[in-house]
């Protein structure tokens, strides 16, 4: 987990006058869960489709394994799954995990396995349309990790679930990261991403403030206490 995998540098974007992103620069490290934090507004959301190539970013460039990576060729590296979508609202659970299933035959888990380990499996019946939003959201994790690209990116992949089923994700989203898949989660509750991730990137007001473990955010934020969480550490840096 010490390799930089994926060089983000300079990122920067504009809305109209509104400048959404600042010079936005990090790395990611081959195998590792590195959390994107910070409050509703701060740019994340907007970052990821940034870095995914879904929406142009005004400045900035990615490198992955030390080349370019071009907006066009992104898919090959990595896949991007949004918060609060509702896709083929008509068609069944059964039919989605099975979609991606044959699109992805070199998956390295299974629609059954996934089904199981998120407890679908009495929901493959049910139209997408009629989910609830922690059930939509398990199975738009399903998808997620049935896809073979080396990172995945998830944005805010706990929102709607109880506090058991953040549990149980957060298992099964360590034990893809132990298998050697690069995560990158998008999450504005501080206690979640303490708990799951192995690096933060802090970003306040479209920039980013601090980056590394708690313990190298704690030094950045110039406070001695080893008690110190990551609510102080991000007031502090802010």
């Amino acid at each position: 987990m010490n390799e930089t995998w994926l060089k983000v540098r300079g990122i920067s974007k504009r809305f109209a006058s509104r400048l959404v992103l600042r010079d936005v620069c990090f790395t990611v490290r081959q195998g590792e869960t590195l959390g994107l934090i910070g409050p509703n507004g701060a740019g994340k959301t907007t970052l990821f489709e940034c870095l995914a190539g879904l929406s142009p970013a005004d400045a900035g460039s990615l490198t992955y394994q030390n080349e370019s990576l071009a907006a066009a060729n992104r898919q090959k590296a990595l896949f991007y799954l949004p918060d609060g979508i509702a896709p083929w609202a008509a068609q069944t659970v059964r039919w989605a995990l099975g979609f991606f299933e044959k699109l992805y035959r070199n998956s390295q888990t299974s629609a059954a396995e996934l089904a199981n380990e998120l407890k679908l499996d009495h929901l493959l019946g049910a139209r997408i349309g009629s989910l609830s939003k922690g059930e939509r959201k398990r199975l738009l994790l399903a998808l997620g990790l049935l896809t073979p690209q080396p990172l995945l990116m998830l944005d805010e992949p706990f929102d709607g679930l109880d506090l058991r089923q953040t549990r149980d994700v957060m298992t099964l989203l360590r034990r893809h990261a132990e298998a050697g898949r690069t995560l990158m989660l998008s999450i504005h509750q501080l206690i979640d991403a303490a708990r799951v991730c192995d690096r933060l990137v802090l970003l306040s007001e479209g920039k980013v403030v601090g980056e590394g473990t708690i313990d190298e955010l704690r030094a950045q934020a110039s406070l001695n206490e080893d008690k110190a969480g990551l609510e102080e550490i991000f007031l502090a840096l802010t």
